[in-house]
């Protein structure tokens, strides 16, 4: 019997090192090679878009899309309503948007919301009521500001309380805060109360930067929360949106018509879903608005109606609310024979006159200045622009 080869040997094993070798520099190529998800959606995106989800028990508590700048470090954050209704192509039917996240889950339920508002969101961030209160506590508690005090039972007996006055709510108080429930309390309320949470934790997340940015610090606030982000990626999409100036975010909502459906009361948004989608379209344009003097302001409207049409200034309002402008006030104007709508601009800022008169196609812009003797009593003294509504306006859009 023939003893082994000592060359042959060494052959196999100079051959298994150098595999090894060839296989440690292409992982290492790999890693320094490997794309940053944030920074490449920079690259394609300048405004970063996350949708932000808060669930119990699988139940969808509220929904809102954050959009965020880094440059200017503005964001704005835009609310879906759990009842906003559509015909949802996961589903096969026509049901409320809150059903396709219970019986499909995130992917499905971002993909349709994708559709719903006209544009890719690539990242998601689930938070989960009973993890969000363990993160509250990890985050120093949330700042809420609390119009009266509460103090009200719910059906087991189970008693809430809840200080009045801008307070610091710990985990468990948060959570109350969320779920309690009163009978007499309006919708519109309600909703409030759930985005003053977001508004919070973006807040948190401002306060506690210097802590999001270390990655040892961060991995525990990771582990209560979920995203369709790797490690990586999630601690730099985090660190990018610690730095929001969170004074100045302010919500939005989706308004639409209500209709039932199958005994279920739904929103559907305004003009077949178009409003939603250039509602969209133009806060991701403001925000990277160049005009940085007024950077976080809200623009004051005063609507007229120049025609025989009944309820045209009212209805306008709603629209123009939903773009997220301020509305002083609706009435008629001199005259009901207006041919043609007009944008008179009382501040002298074109782009953002331009803005305005995009989202509603009109063209027809004049200045018109405020002298700073004008009686403040007056609308025009209080408003950044006026719209006349004429002929040519159709309920949604200038006619050409």
């Amino acid at each position: 019997m023939r003893g082994s080869n000592p060359n042959s040997n060494k052959g196999a094993f100079l051959l298994i090192l150098i595999f090894l070798i060839l296989i440690s520099v292409i992982v290492g190529l790999s890693l320094s090679l490997r794309v940053n998800t944030i920074d490449e959606n920079l690259k394609s995106d300048r405004v970063i878009k996350t949708l932000v989800v808060m669930e119990d028990k699988n139940r969808v508590l509220f929904t809102d899309v954050f959009i965020y700048y880094p440059v200017s470090q503005r964001g704005a954050l835009i609310n879906i309503l759990e009842n906003t209704g559509a015909i949802f192509s996961s589903l096969g039917r026509v049901d409320s948007i809150d059903s396709v996240y219970l019986e499909k889950g995130i992917d499905a339920y971002k993909s349709e919301i994708e559709n719903l508002v006209g544009q890719s969101i690539p990242f998601y961030i689930v938070l989960n009521l009973s993890k969000f209160g363990e993160l509250t506590d990890m985050l120093g508690g949330m700042k809420i500001f609390i119009a009266s005090p509460v103090d009200t039972k719910n059906d087991e007996g189970e008693r809430w309380l809840l200080p009045s006055g801008v307070v610091t709510l710990d985990g468990d108080k948060i959570r109350t805060y969320l779920n309690y429930e009163r009978s007499d309390e309006p919708e519109e309320d309600l909703i409030e109360r759930r985005q003053n949470v977001l508004l919070a934790f973006f807040s948190a997340l401002t306060r506690n930067e210097k802590i999001i940015s270390d990655k040892k610090s961060f991995s525990e606030l990771e582990k209560k929360m979920l995203s369709n982000l790797d490690g990586k990626d999630f601690h730099r999409l985090m660190s990018v949106v610690s730095h929001v100036d969170s004074e100045h975010l302010m919500p939005q909502s989706i308004t639409g018509s209500k209709r039932v459906v199958d005994g279920k009361t739904l929103l559907f948004p305004y003009y077949d879903g178009n409003l939603i989608k250039e509602v969209f379209r133009q806060v991701s344009n403001s925000l990277i608005s160049v005009d940085n003097a007024n950077i976080n302001r809200t623009y004051v409207l005063e609507i007229q109606n120049g025609t025989t049409v009944q309820g045209l200034a009212r209805n306008t309002m709603v629209l123009l609310q939903s773009a997220g402008y301020d509305i002083l006030s609706t009435g008629n104007a001199d005259s009901n024979d207006y041919e043609k709508t007009v944008i008179i601009n009382h501040i002298g800022n074109a782009e953002i006159a331009k803005s305005l008169g995009d989202f509603i196609h009109c063209t027809n812009i004049v200045e018109e200045s405020v002298s700073e003797e004008a009686d403040s009593s007056t609308a025009a003294a209080n408003v950044d622009f006026t719209i006349i509504l004429g002929k040519d306006f159709d309920g949604r859009y200038v006619k050409k």
